[in-house]
């Protein structure tokens, strides 16, 4: 067991519920259970964080299945795995006051979710879920993923009562043919799933891996010319699986967020996406989050 204190800007419920990630459940005493990997290993977990200073500053427990707290492995898997998971080294207390100097939107924007993060997801994982999402809610995304994993994925064996499935690789996926697929009910996402796992095997699994170091743009040319990506599904892999915080991915969201308080029209996308980047600079794909999670947890449910 992983035991921090300390921690602060943080919430478990606007991390793992802002339509970033697809793994991660939410449990009745606040915690979340869930599966997350990069390319060694998936790990299973029960993540809670108990506050101590506020609602978004305190304590983070991850229990990981292994006896006792913070041995010589606990300690290695944190440094190793969790904190830049969880993307726990940036200052996002900065990021915060940056994004909202002179900007009262922001400031309002990020007074709903001063404890999200962005997680660094498995370049892989992230590909396909967001290929997934595509004009998906994200209740329904959580179940295609998990039947996927499921019917497809290696067994990980039983956590807290239940078996839990490694995220099924591209050699798994580029295996199988559309009517393989039919129990996940991705409908016309089927096939995209299956090509864009035969592209990603024929141009070799590293190049892929190797996004992260690209700064040219060669990452979002190889990205979007995978079957089933476009601009948007591909800046939000950039975002979410390779930290790329300067993508800004336009969805329907946040075309109505930015048309509403920043005046942008809603139906030019390009327009939209070069106004945020040029407004946010290096901080845009968290901006966007801020302004996704207000208009689509916020304010759609008052």
């Amino acid at each position: 067991m992983i035991v921090r204190e300390n921690i602060k800007d943080f919430s478990l419920q606007q991390i793992f519920d802002c339509g970033q990630c697809f793994r991660w459940k939410l449990q009745e005493d606040g915690s979340y259970i869930g599966v997350a990997g990069d390319r060694t290993a998936d790990r299973t977990a029960r993540i809670s964080f108990l506050p101590t200073d506020g609602e978004y500053a305190g304590t983070l427990v991850i229990d990981n299945g292994l006896p006792g707290i913070n041995t010589e492995k606990d300690d290695r898997e944190y440094e190793d795995f969790w904190e830049p998971y969880l993307d726990l080294k940036r200052d996002y207390g900065q990021i915060k006051r940056e994004l909202a100097e002179d900007d009262p939107v922001m400031d309002q924007v990020i007074a709903a979710a001063p404890g999200m993060r962005i997680l660094n997801q498995d370049h892989w994982e992230t590909l396909i879920s967001f290929i997934i999402s595509q004009n998906n809610n994200i209740t329904r995304i959580k179940g295609c993923v998990e039947n996927l994993c499921r019917l497809f994925g290696q067994p990980l064996g039983v956590f807290f009562g239940e078996e839990r499935y490694a995220f099924p690789g591209p050699e798994a996926l580029a295996s199988l043919n559309p009517e393989d697929l039919e129990p996940v009910r991705l409908g016309y996402r089927a096939p995209y799933i299956i090509d864009a796992s035969r592209a990603v095997m024929a141009e070799g699994v590293e190049k892929l891996y190797g996004l992260r170091g690209d700064r040219g743009g060669e990452g979002y040319r190889y990205l979007c010319a995978l079957p089933g990506v476009g601009p948007k599904v591909a800046n939000c892999i950039l975002l979410f699986g390779l930290q790329k915080t300067c993508c800004f991915p336009v969805d329907v969201w946040v075309k109505r967020v930015m048309s509403e308080f920043y005046g942008m029209p809603e139906k030019d996308l390009k327009a939209i996406e070069e106004f945020g980047n040029r407004k946010f600079g290096e901080y845009s794909g968290i901006a966007q989050q801020y302004l996704f999670y207000y208009i689509s947890r916020v304010k759609n449910k008052k």
